[in-house]
């Protein structure tokens, strides 16, 4: 390993948990390319549904499109390089190659949660303020809305990280199959003071802040949903459950995460230990599409009428 006297030199680190799985290398390429490539058309049908149907192209639809495009970006700034090391007799990544999967992770996992948090407030505006609902979310608005949260979830990890180009290294061995920064701060040969703080600062402003906006959203929608009828709870039930439900799997992918590398569990496998740091990788992408296209009503009448035209084009052309 070079030894990084200042930010023009270059690090190479070692990816050690890939092992020596033999033969079985080929089997996992083919599940991790399939399971990408789904991902990535799940996400895809739904933008495309929505950017087709124009009764689609309301505020709600729009911050899930952008949610869905997050997806794609967050599995491929892991499965491409994982693919990739699968093959590799080294498992070496440069420290540039690092900071930029580790960029685009958390950058992704911030756009998570405050587009999360957008569309929370989305339906809390719709709920609640159903009269003003047309003029607080109007589609510049929301575009405004989502550029910001790109921006800030990109500088706020920019700010909290940089300093790692500065460290020296004094070991080269990432017991993960991808960039953490955590494993990483560790390889330096002084680990100051300035990492805990930036752990700290940038869970507040990428995690928390989002999560206690959503928290606080459905909490007024809860108390709204109270005092008004059936018909009108079981739509906030039909329309907050998905959010609801992709919320808590982020907060048991953070646990997940947290467990694995704020504590040695050493009664737990190796293979575990790899994949749970990755939960909310491997099933978040996937569970966007499918939670949303599956449980709101008029993306799933949309999808229909879009089956149903292409079979008749189909069927014209024969």
């Amino acid at each position: 390993m070079e030894k990084m006297g200042n930010s023009s030199e270059t690090v190479s680190f070692v990816l050690a948990a890939y092992g020596n799985v033999g033969e079985l290398k080929y089997l996992y390429f083919i599940i991790i390319l399939i399971w990408y490539l789904s991902i990535c058309v799940a996400n895809t049908v739904l933008i495309v549904v929505i950017r087709v149907d124009r009764r689609l192209h309301e505020p709600m639809y729009i911050l899930l499109c952008n949610l869905c495009v997050n997806e794609i970006n967050a599995s491929t700034s892991l499965y491409p390089l994982l693919l990739s090391q699968m093959f590799s007799d080294s498992h070496e990544v440069t420290l540039s190659w690092c900071f930029l999967q580790m960029c685009c992770l958390y950058t992704s996992a911030s756009v998570e949660l405050c587009s999360l948090a957008a569309m929370a407030y989305d339906r809390y505006i719709s709920i609640c303020h159903p009269f003003t609902y047309n003029v607080i979310m109007n589609t510049e608005r929301v575009f405004l809305m989502i550029l910001l949260v790109w921006v800030f979830s990109f500088l706020s990890f920019i700010f909290s990280y940089s300093f790692i180009f500065s460290l020296k290294f004094c070991g080269n061995i990432i017991h993960s199959v991808y960039c953490d920064h955590q494993l990483i701060i560790r390889l330096s040969c002084s680990v100051s003071i300035q990492s805990f703080i930036s752990d700290i600062s940038f869970a507040i402003v990428s995690f928390f802040i989002p999560f206690s906006l959503t928290l606080v959203s459905y909490l007024k929608i809860l108390r709204v949903c109270r005092k008004t009828s059936k018909e009108n709870k079981q739509k906030a039930v039909t329309t907050c459950t998905p959010q609801i439900i992709s919320v808590s799997n982020l907060c048991v992918g953070c646990i997940f995460n947290l467990i694995d590398f704020r504590f040695v569990v050493s009664q737990v496998p190796d293979e575990v230990r790899i994949i749970l740091p990755m939960y909310a990788l491997i099933f978040q992408p996937m569970l966007t599409p499918f939670m949303y296209g599956f449980n709101l009503p008029k993306i799933r009448q949309s999808y229909q009428r879009f089956s149903v035209k292409e079979k008749i084009n189909i069927l014209v052309q024969i």
